[in-house]
């Protein structure tokens, strides 16, 4: 009876081994699928984003380019600006030479009315 218990548990043991070898080659399969599953989403994942960086990549091109062409502008407007001011500069100095040459003809007229007053005035009184 005991060989009869014997064979019966190493059946039962043998069952249970061969069922696990297939609960385990199960699970193996589904990881394996699982694996593969991911690595396709991360492949579609990575060329998602590798397109993202490239539209990001060209919006900063385009940008790149507006700024070149705006500072082109702007440059040419501050020498535009220069310009300008530098014939303001030229102009209003002459002003300034002009107002000096007509203030300093009116201080020497009336320095010369007034010795010619005090010269007057001095002869009248000598008579």
């Amino acid at each position: 009876m005991q060989t009869m218990e014997q064979s019966s548990t190493e059946k039962r043991i043998d069952d249970l081994n061969d069922r696990m070898a297939e609960a385990f080659g199960n699970v193996h399969r589904q990881i394996d699928n699982l694996n593969v599953q991911t690595t396709e989403r991360f492949q579609r994942v990575e060329k998602e984003m590798a397109e993202g960086f490239k539209r990001v990549d060209r919006k900063f091109e385009e940008v790149n380019v507006r700024m070149t062409e705006g500072f082109k502008r702007v440059d040419g407007d501050i020498r535009e600006l220069r310009g300008e001011i530098k014939d303001l500069r030229s102009e209003t100095s002459e002003r300034f030479d002009a107002m000096h040459r007509t203030m300093m003809r009116g201080f020497f007229a009336l320095g010369g009315i007034t010795v010619t007053l005090f010269l007057a005035l001095a002869g009248l009184q000598g008579f």
